[in-house]
């Protein structure tokens, strides 16, 4: 008739915190090994990914000078026609290229000035005085001259100068 008598309000025995501690201690260290990884280019892309960050021409490395050529681009004067207020558009451009390129993209300025000249008579006359245009005109211009002189040769197209007169 003697029974042990268990309380009914006594706590469980509390559990270890320390696996909690050790996961995240383990989350904190895989996630910076992750961001390294990939920052470094180890992980997600090639090592020259990694490298634009310094050398690619902003002002980064000591490489940034040597690894850029700038092609100038015949400047380009177009008659916009009889309708606009405006009667001709002068384009000036430079091409951003590697220079092992440099030689191959000029050898190509014709067709380069054949592309320049075709897609800029398209454009209407309303969209070349609408400033913000600009911006969509560079990239439709340097995906044409990309075309024309083969993937990985042109990097970027840097118009020095825009006038409607």
């Amino acid at each position: 008739m003697a029974e042990a008598a268990v309380p009914q309000d006594a706590a469980p025995p509390k559990k270890s915190k320390k696996p909690l501690l050790i996961a995240l201690v383990v989350a904190v260290l895989g996630g910076g090994g992750a961001f390294y990884a990939t920052f470094s280019g180890m992980v997600g892309g090639s090592g020259e990914t990694a490298k634009m960050g310094a050398d690619d021409g902003h002002g980064g490395g000591a490489g940034a000078m040597a690894s850029v050529a700038f092609v100038p681009v015949t400047p380009v004067v177009i008659s916009l026609g009889e309708a606009s207020s405006s009667r001709h558009l002068r384009m000036s451009a430079q091409l951003e290229v590697g220079p092992a390129y440099s030689v191959e993209v000029t050898h190509l300025m014709p067709r380069i000035l054949d592309i320049l000249n075709g897609y800029l008579r398209a454009v209407e006359v309303a969209e070349l005085q609408n400033p913000a245009a600009l911006v969509r005109i560079r990239a439709q211009l340097l995906r044409r001259i990309q075309i024309v002189t083969g993937e990985g040769r042109v990097r970027d197209l840097l118009i020095t100068e825009f006038v409607l007169n």
